[in-house]
Parts: C-alpha cells; structure tokens; sequence
C-alpha cells in the first residue's frame, strides 16, 4: 500500500507540475457551440460568424494572410462548417479528453527526458483541416497547436499519445538544434527523431499512430522503393528549396514518382539506425555538426545496402 500512495503521489507531482510551465488554451469547443447555434443561419452570414469569432480569439493563427488572404480562408472556414457535422461527436471527445491528456502525456514524456519543461503555449483548436498537431511560427514565439477536427478525422479511434510525444519532442529539441539551416538532412532528422522518441515511448504503437501512414499507405509505398528513395536522398541532403521540402515532407502534389512525405518515414529510419550505437538522450541533444555527418552516413550507408538487396 505504501508503495501504491508513492506511485500515486509521483504522478501527482508530475501532472500538477505542468501547470507551471506554460499557458494552454482550450478554444476547440468553441467551434463545435457556435456550429450548433448558426445551424438555421444562411451560410454567408454563418461563416461571418465563425469567421469573426476565431480571428477575434486566436488571430495570429486564423490570419487571412496564412490562408492567401480573406476568400480562401472563408472558402476553407465553409468546408470545416459543411464538414463538421461528420466528425461532431468524435471531436468533442478529443475537446473533453484533453484536459487530461496533456498533462498526462508531458508526465509520461518526462520519464524519458527528466529536465522537459513545456515553455511553448500550447493551444487545441479547430484547424480548419491544416493540421493534428505541430508547432508554429508567429513573430518570433512558437506556439504549440492540436487540431480537433484532425484529431477527430485522422485518429478517431487511436492513441494519440504518439502524436503528443511526437509534438513535445519537437518543443524540446528544436531550441537545443538551431543549426541556422534549412537544409533536407537537417529535416530529415528532426521529423525522423520525432517519429522514433514517439515509437520508443510507445513500443506498440501502430504506423498511423506514429504519423507514418498519412497520406494512407504511405509509409509501405515507400517501403517498396527503398532503393530509389534513399538514391533521392543521396542527391538532395543539402539542398533548400521548397519544392523539395513539400514533397518530402507534406501532401502537397508532386510530380514525383516516389510517395510524397516519405522524409517522415525515411528519417525515422535514419534514427532508428542511429539508434544502435547512441541512446535516446545523446541523440536528442546531438549538436548539428555531427548530425549532419551522421544523416550522410547512414544514408549512403543504406543505399549501398539498398542496391546489392536489389540485386
């Protein structure tokens, strides 16, 4: 029993710690009330509403300027209205869930890196369908975002403490790796290592869970073509350009033939290999030069084996 009051009580202290790091701000339900009161409204008026009262709550994220200016961003705000009613109740129950789930996952996520402290706002919205979870940029601050309705849409009956691990990892390392580059090998490592902390801290966490199955089958397609995607990447380490990033890294269209975003997947294999001779801790805290030449090493190292595999 005195063991049990212990456990119960280290837990306590880790969940109630969270509070003292750094604001969280629940506006997600929000969306699901104004939807069900304008239901009756016609949807020009209906969208003003919304429209108004997101850039009135959060206006650095819901600014016209992210979305190529005030008629795309009503265009995508009716889209997210017209689509709500599909993913309604799955929503609210990530809404209510994360009051518990966040300081929870931080708790959990603290077992592996004991000196995190949560510095980044954190807030849970309705994404107009840009994202689950990830962090972004405003005026020199970063802020931390969950998106319910992506949540709701890709995770519906999923552990999502994958993806909390995966976003943490991103608040805690990306301070400790400003490499003052953009370039793909520095990407590559950040996603790659994200992904692996968020599978070592949850062993039985399934490819969707771990962000590696969006766009659907994305990670086995690029399975299939190992080959020639680590050939890509042997030729591309150092370039910038965006092009190049969207398609290594979103879903945007590419006229490439290997899966587009499979730089989550091909990082991930990167740490992984970096695994077998560094632990979680030194490859977290693993200063930018030395990435650099080990991202180039294990690539070439796994094209090599790649090709005579292929033979």
């Amino acid at each position: 029993m005195k063991k049990l009051i212990a456990a119960l009580l280290v837990v306590l202290v880790q969940v109630s710690a969270f509070a003292q790091d750094a604001p969280l701000r629940n506006i997600a339900g929000d969306f699901a009330t104004m939807w069900d009161a304008t239901q009756n409204m016609p949807m020009t008026e209906r969208a003003a509403a919304f429209e108004k009262s997101l850039v009135a709550q959060y206006p650095d994220f819901y600014a016209a300027s992210r979305y190529g200016g005030a008629e795309r961003r009503r265009a995508r705000l009716t889209r997210s209205i017209e689509g709500f009613g599909a993913i309604r109740e799955t929503y609210l129950e990530k809404v209510h869930d994360f009051g518990d789930a966040m300081p929870r996952h931080v708790a959990t996520f603290r077992v592996a890196f004991p000196d995190f402290r949560l510095a980044t706002p954190t807030w849970l919205l309705h994404s107009l369908g840009e994202m689950d979870g990830g962090t972004r940029d405003f005026d020199g601050r970063t802020d931390l975002i969950f998106g319910a309705d992506m949540m709701a849409t890709l995770h519906a009956d999923e552990d999502v403490a994958p993806l909390f691990h995966h976003e943490l990892f991103h608040t805690y390392h990306e301070p400790k790796f400003a490499c003052g580059s953009d370039a793909m090998w520095k990407h590559l490592w950040e996603e790659g290592l994200a992904v692996y902390v968020s599978q070592a801290l949850n062993p039985h966490a399934t490819p969707s869970e771990l962000l590696l199955d969006f766009p659907k089958g994305m990670w086995l397609a690029t399975k299939a073509q190992l080959p020639a995607a680590w050939a890509h990447l042997e030729t591309v380490l150092d370039k910038t350009d965006g092009a190049l990033y969207s398609e290594l890294f979103t879903t945007s269209q590419s006229s490439a033939t290997l899966p587009v975003r499979r730089g989550y997947y091909l990082g991930y294999l990167i740490a992984q290999e970096a695994s077998k001779s560094h632990d979680l801790s030194t490859l977290a805290h693993m200063d930018c030069e030395h990435v650099q030449i080990l991202v180039r090493d294990v690539v070439h190292r796994q094209w090599l084996a790649s090709q005579i595999t292929a033979l």
